[in-house]
């Protein structure tokens, strides 16, 4: 925390990122780390810094999977961190799609589905984090963007070991 009361803060994507991007990952059995991503996300901890997920999910506007099955996916996730020592804060999902199948979570332009920065928004005002002393870690310009428009800094992982890269990077304070 800085003087202020706000926090640094990592904001990852999930797919591609801290999982392998299988295509629409909305059930635990389909979920396999990144190489080297719980030691990552334990050494963003040992940082002192909060980390948070904003991932969208647009297997759940096409009716692959529902909002529970992607908590479940995300409870697994916290239950894998914790025997290592780490843990993610918090996970900000957008299920929303243009065109969806599920005419619940047909949208437009949903200011939460990246590129637009509304998850990462929600995560600055709901943790009190600092957009100067955060970063965005993401795997295609979508993310980028929306770090970009929230006011956050990004970063592109390029693939391979999540732990090498996030050694590698000069981490907010």
């Amino acid at each position: 925390m800085n003087t202020d009361g706000r926090c640094a803060a990592v904001i990852l994507d999930r797919d591609g990122v801290l999982n392998v991007d299988r295509g629409y990952v909305g059930e635990v059995a389909r979920l396999e780390w990144v190489a080297g991503a719980q030691q990552a996300v334990r050494r963003l901890n040992d940082a002192g810094l909060l980390v948070i997920v904003a991932t969208n999910q647009s297997g759940v506007a096409r009716g692959m999977f529902d909002l529970a099955a992607v908590e479940a996916v995300h409870a697994q996730m916290r239950a894998y961190l914790a025997v290592v020592g780490a843990r993610i804060e918090a996970f900000y999902v957008c299920p929303y799609l243009p065109d969806a199948p599920v005419a619940e979570f047909a949208h437009l332009d949903h200011p939460d589905r990246k590129p637009n920065p509304g998850m990462i928004l929600r995560a600055i005002a709901d943790w009190s984090i600092d957009p100067d002393r955060a970063l965005v870690i993401g795997d295609n310009a979508r993310d980028l963007e929306a770090g970009r428009r929230a006011g956050v800094k990004g970063v592109l992982f390029p693939g391979g070991d999540l732990a090498r890269f996030i050694a590698n990077l000069t981490l907010p304070k």
